[in-house]
């Protein structure tokens, strides 16, 4: 039988020679690696190899790691926390193969995708930031890359794909240098205000199509639909269950409207039951076929910028907000951003080449952190509860577009709401935030809204006088923006 192996001052060092080299290898390998949390598990590594843990040791594993104490939580209230977070999340692994097949991505592969990018993405914010903090591909985002990107400008969506993977690695790159601070600093926030309120429009636009609500009219270019329909019909009543839920403060409230009207549609919308378990689909289709030169091309550039733009403003609001909401957040400034945006930029590479848009932190952990989640240990719980998702393909495979579409424009309602930060009466600053949220869903580009925005917050600070309120970074931007059009067209 192998023996223990116990750290001592100088490393490992085994108490007593062992029948089998391996477990010292191992253990001789993760003492000498960098990483924080690698380094936390030589304390896991000190007990028997041909034994588990009791429940106790577990515990004690558990809270030296994620310095429980320390937080003021224990393992039950972390494990209440990640289920709860878990739940109020799980939507994504049913809307965003369903978005993506929209722009012919294999739906089965996305579903695999999807679980591995949002449990790769937690697992390391949980293990490397300890932070409660759930990531999964982003609502929006993926919106944008299937009916804006693949869709609208007919970019294949494997060369959608490397331009995720390119936007990933900028934003792995400016992580790692720090100059994520300088770069959100230097964006004024009413134009950072005015991407989430555009998103959140874009985004409502794409559900009220998708249930069929409206549709387009060459008079008057969008219509209201045929409302006898049943999939309008149920898409209207998701929607109306999810928001009453909501407001109940019903935990999981976004998944209960999406299973009732799944349900419903067995019954009403000729859908049909293939089960609930399976073994995963394969991740084959999508796995590795991402076209990085191609997302080099010219007409793809400013795609990236969009990705790598709405990923820095999306993740940095998430994870301070949700931080705030916890308590980890002093004078403004998280001890471990850094570390987050890091597990978040090598979830968005990661995911890009098993075959998903962008991932993203996930302000629905704040329901997690409502529950009592203050440490790592809450995201750990939820990464596996993704991973466990992996056998219910069956049932992601049934859901209709009518019943993810009431998410998409719950999830579109709640974006609306940063319209109030914005400063109304400096002018300077609300029409160029007006400017972006309006044409984000008019030129259905997110792109174009954040170009034109770029470029009148600029023009309207030169033509007033007030230059020096301006960033470098955002001069950089407009005058990128206005080169493309100027030169390069639209």
């Amino acid at each position: 039988m192998a023996t223990a192996v116990c750290p001592t001052k100088t490393g490992f060092a085994p108490q007593q020679p062992t029948e089998s080299p391996k477990h010292y290898i191992l253990a001789t390998l993760i003492a000498i690696l960098p990483s924080r949390w690698l380094q936390e598990w030589k304390r896991v590594l000190c007990f028997r190899p041909t034994s588990l843990p009791s429940g106790e040791q577990a515990v004690s594993i558990a809270e030296k790691m994620f310095k429980l104490k320390e937080s003021g939580t224990d393992v039950r209230t972390e494990v209440i926390a990640g289920i709860t977070t878990f739940l109020t999340m799980a939507y994504i692994i049913f809307v965003n193969p369903a978005i993506l097949a929209d722009a012919g991505v294999p739906k089965d592969a996305v579903f695999v995708a999807t679980c591995l990018a949002a449990a790769l993405g937690t697992f390391i914010m949980g293990f490397y930031a300890n932070y409660p903090i759930g990531m999964a591909p982003g609502m929006g985002l993926n919106a944008y890359f299937a009916y804006a990107v693949v869709l609208g400008m007919g970019v294949p969506w494997q060369t959608a794909l490397g331009a995720v993977f390119i936007s990933g690695c900028l934003f792995l790159i400016i992580s790692i240098f720090g100059l994520r601070e300088m770069i959100v600093k230097g964006i004024p926030t009413s134009l950072r205000t005015a991407i989430t309120v555009g998103l959140g429009l874009f985004l409502g636009l794409i559900a009220l199509k998708s249930a069929g609500i409206v549709t387009a009219n060459a008079a008057t270019m969008v219509t209201v639909g045929d409302l006898h329909k049943a999939p309008a019909l149920l898409a209207i009543i998701g929607f109306l269950v999810i928001v009453a839920l909501d407001r109940l403060r019903v935990k999981g409230a976004i998944l209960i409207g999406i299973v009732i009207v799944t349900v419903l549609s067995f019954f009403f919308g000729g859908n049909t039951f293939n089960g609930i378990f399976s073994l995963p689909p394969s991740l084959a289709p999508t796995f590795g076929k991402l076209d990085i030169s191609g997302a080099f091309g010219t007409g793809i550039l400013n795609v990236v910028l969009v990705f790598f733009l709405v990923e820095l403003f999306d993740a940095t609001g998430t994870l301070m907000g949700v931080a705030a909401r916890a308590g980890l957040l002093v004078e403004g400034k998280m001890e471990r951003l850094n570390r987050a945006l890091m597990a978040d930029s090598t979830a968005i590479v990661v995911g890009s080449v098993m075959g998903t848009s962008s991932t993203t932190a996930y302000v629905e952990s704040a329901a997690g952190v409502q529950a009592g989640g203050r440490t790592g240990l809450t995201a750990v719980v939820v990464a596996l509860l993704f991973l466990a998702s992996l056998f219910i393909s069956p049932l992601a495979g049934v859901v209709p577009a009518y019943a993810t579409a009431p998410a998409l424009l719950f999830v579109s309602c709640l974006m609306l709401r940063d319209l109030a930060d914005v400063e109304w009466n400096e002018t300077t600053e609300s029409i160029p935030a007006a400017v972006t949220a309006l044409l984000i869903p008019f030129t259905y580009s997110i792109a174009h809204g954040i170009a034109f925005g770029f470029i009148t917050y600029a023009a309207l600070k030169l033509l007033t006088g007030r230059v020096r309120e301006v960033k470098a970074v955002v001069w950089i931007i407009a005058l990128v923006f206005l080169f493309k059009y100027t030169w390069l067209g639209a």
